[in-house]
């Protein structure tokens, strides 16, 4: 299978996957958690003269959040069910500064310098092409605006890393893999951005919430619960897996990493 092949496969997964996931992320907690939506508003900091883009925005938890503090939002993303979920999320909130566009992450359909503000939350484990996407986001920053990138890491331990990525395959097939913090890191600098600023939080799980919200790959719900189940044994993910009755409690590892655009 060629390059083309291969990205015309993944996007297929990821409108599958995100079309069949759109009504359970529109009320995922860890999507509309309110802390840490606080946190990711905080890391951005928008202010009332202030444009703001979120890139691959899902159900819309972001822009939203951002639309309450910023002259105006958009929120991007390449699956029509997201976006459906996202206007009625900004409906139900009585949002009006805001604007849904569906666009590819490698060809965002915007002017050099369109925003204030860039972000993209949980998802650049979805992309084939990480520093593209990146690159993209930079480009419609304007000079001394901010890119904000969010995202679960994978363990600097190459056996762990390997772990939760083969689970997160199973889980959701459109995944590409986690990246490691220093990886995520390397993206900013290979953008010409300077060190970015970081903030760590936790999102907390629990088996079967991952299994009954997932739609893994050939079904195969038993193996994926195996996979959690065993993960207990040592933390083999290092997502702080442990026993708690006949579950198993676990969390992703995550960062908000920030950087101003040199002007």
């Amino acid at each position: 299978m060629n390059t083309t092949q291969n990205a015309a496969s993944h996007e297929a997964h990821i409108r599958d996957q995100f079309t069949r996931q759109a009504a359970e992320f529109a009320v995922a907690p860890e999507l509309h958690n309110g802390e840490v939506l606080a946190l990711l508003v905080e890391a951005a900091a928008p202010g009332t003269a202030h444009t703001t883009l979120d890139v691959a925005c899902g159900p819309g938890s972001i822009a939203v959040a951002m639309a309450k503090r910023a002259r105006h939002a958009t929120g991007l993303d390449a699956t029509d069910a997201m976006l459906d979920q996202a206007r009625a999320l900004a409906q139900a909130q009585s949002i009006t500064n805001i604007a849904w566009q569906k666009g590819d992450v490698y060809a965002l359909p915007f002017e050099d310098g369109s925003f204030d503000i860039v972000t993209c939350r949980f998802a650049v484990h979805h992309f084939t092409q990480p520093q593209a996407a990146l690159d993209e986001m930079l480009r419609v920053c304007r000079p001394g605006g901010t890119v904000l990138v969010c995202d679960a890491t994978a363990s600097d331990e190459p056996e762990k890393a390997n772990a939760f990525n083969e689970m997160e395959q199973l889980r959701d097939p459109s995944t590409v893999a986690f990246l490691r913090l220093d990886i995520l890191r390397g993206l900013f600098a290979a953008a010409g951005l300077p060190e970015p600023r970081q903030v760590f939080f936790q999102v907390p799980t629990e088996r079967e919430e991952m299994v009954t919200r997932a739609f893994p790959a050939n079904n195969d719900f038993e193996g994926l619960r195996k996979m959690i189940d065993d993960s207990a044994e040592g933390d083999r993910m290092a997502m702080n897996a442990r026993r708690h009755g006949d579950t198993v409690l676990l969390a992703y590892q995550a960062v908000i990493l920030t950087a101003t655009k040199p002007g």
